[in-house]
């Protein structure tokens, strides 16, 4: 889990270091961008990243069974899928001030988020993209890569950020710009190391039409992971909106404890990853009693980092906001709201590894409807009436923020406790690719109809058996059992059709948004 909280920590920083520099550039700036990054993150980053965790169950799983070429085949498909969804969130980002507007935020902080969130409009693909690289090495337990090109990355991105900011007076223009272009080395960088390193070369057996074939079977657990994701994320960052509702200061505030928030979750959230790789590999090889040793690790582990974590930053409260404002109403506020943290963040990440447990086992739409019930039925309502009706601000917010992860640690630890491991690796293997029986050891009937079919029918004694028709044969053997595709398989016509709409409605989609960009821009 260690390199794991470092990648995922490298990732966020590149937005964080956006925060920092536009900090010192004064209240608005700050503001602005804080606003974009919501943007970006509620109506882009969260639907990529949601519809890329179904390959947490998917590829770990197929890894773990041992249908290697399925792997690289989910990854095509994952490609696929997410880049048609880059359309709608293209809409949406293009018409990011009218959205902020009718969310009361101020006019001036709107038309410089609007500028920011435009640049990041080519970065969506390549998150997108990285999303899904990720995924696919850490389905097969490759993850110091993503620790060496985000450390490249976050390298490039303040670099540029100096550049642009400073040396060239951007401000807000250049941020955007250094963060979009960091996106897409991200990317890049992770593509030319798995190409040189030929990491590649079990899993990927090139572009095939299967990754046209099995969309409704990644549908089906993508949009439940997209949802158990978006639920939690889009409830902090219409805090964020909501923070701005009130006045700057408790926009700023908000803005530094998010953004604190965020950096101390990468450790729970490199447990919830290593959980659903672990539980998953464990799952699609068939060892039930592998997953749930896995899965108890992970939550102890996670429990005691993540104490240690909130305790730590609970008593640098007076000081750690200087790292991003020198504003004093806003680092008195963020200092009064820090005690809440320990607890929160305690519960967050028994709550953050729990669901990766969940994605190792497929599980998402029951992760997805507790998350529903945690915080949009009890905890956001009780942190919305705290911040306006009883006008504590945002430490009411987070005093409910605190009550939604405490219930949904605890819905998420009773699934757990009620998982069946010997049903959920049942499930796994069928996911994987994999026939029925467990027992891989051909009869000595299914050997000499092997040999026959091999042979065209002339059985060949070892000694005397070509070496070709040797390695066929046991290519067979260990093929015997994995299907490339499961389920029903379509027809051209079929694919056509269907793969064809999704593209029509994913193209309509930016279309009637450009069409409202045109049609309201006009005061």
């Amino acid at each position: 889990a260690g390199p794991v909280v470092l990648a995922q920590l490298m990732i966020f920083l590149i937005s964080v270091v956006s925060s920092i520099f536009c900090g010192h550039l004064g209240k608005v700036e700050l503001d602005a961008v804080t606003l974009a990054t919501s943007v970006v993150n509620v109506t882009g980053i969260s639907v990529g990243t949601g519809l890329a965790s179904a390959c947490d169950t998917l590829m770990s799983q197929s890894f773990g069974g041992k249908n290697l070429k399925r792997v690289g085949i989910i990854l095509q498909r994952g490609i696929l899928i997410l880049l048609l969804c880059c359309f709608p969130c293209w809409a949406v980002f293009i018409n990011a001030e009218r959205l902020l507007l009718l969310l009361k935020q101020d006019p001036e902080v709107s038309r410089i988020a609007q500028i920011y969130v435009m640049i990041s409009i080519p970065a969506l693909p390549a998150a997108f993209l990285f999303q899904l690289q990720t995924r696919y090495l850490q389905s097969q337990g490759i993850i110091m890569p993503q620790v060496i090109i985000g450390i490249a990355a976050n390298v490039i991105n303040v670099g540029m950020n100096a550049l642009l900011l400073y040396a060239l007076d951007l401000g807000v223009v250049g941020s955007a710009w250094a963060n979009t272009t960091s996106q897409f080395f991200l990317s890049a960088l992770l593509f030319l190391y798995v190409w040189w390193k030929k990491i590649h070369i079990n899993t990927w057996g090139g572009w095939t039409r299967e990754c046209f074939q099995e969309w409704g079977s990644y549908i089906h657990l993508a949009v439940p992971s997209m949802f158990m994701v978006c639920i939690e994320w889009w409830t902090f960052e219409v805090g964020t909106f909501l923070a701005g509702l009130i006045n700057v200061t408790e926009l700023g505030a908000q803005a530094i404890i998010y953004e604190l928030v965020s950096v101390a979750y990468m450790v729970p959230l490199g447990f919830g990853v290593a959980a659903s790789v672990q539980v998953g590999n464990a799952l699609g090889a068939g060892d039930a009693e592998q997953a749930r040793c896995s899965c108890t690790t992970v939550l102890l582990c996670a429990s005691v980092c993540a104490l240690t974590v909130g305790v730590l930053l609970t008593a640098l409260k007076d000081v750690v906001a200087y790292i991003f404002t020198r504003d004093k109403n806003i680092t008195s506020l963020v200092s009064r709201v820090m005690p809440i943290f320990a607890p929160f963040h305690l519960f967050d990440a028994l709550a953050g590894a729990c669901g990766g447990v969940l994605r190792g086992t497929g599980k998402q739409k029951i992760g997805a409807l507790l998350n529903a019930i945690g915080y949009y039925v009890l905890g956001f309502p009780i942190g919305v009436s705290l911040m306006f009706a009883a006008k504590l601000g945002i430490i009411g917010l987070w005093s409910g923020l605190t009550v939604c992860v405490f219930f949904q640690a605890l819905f998420y630890l009773l699934c757990i406790l009620r998982t069946n491991w010997n049903g959920a690796a049942e499930q796994a293997q069928i996911r994987a690719g994999l026939k029925g029986s467990k027992d891989p050891t051909l009869t000595p009937t299914d050997q000499l109809n092997l040999e026959r079919e091999v042979t065209d029918g002339v059985i060949l004694p070892d000694i005397i058996r070509p070496e070709s028709q040797t390695a066929q044969l046991m290519a067979l053997e260990e093929n015997q059992y994995v299907l490339p595709t499961i389920g029903e398989i379509l027809t051209g016509r079929q694919l056509i059709f269907y793969r064809g709409t999704a593209l029509a409605l994913a193209i309509a989609s930016l279309v009637a948004g450009i069409l409202v960009r045109v049609f309201t821009g006009h005061k």
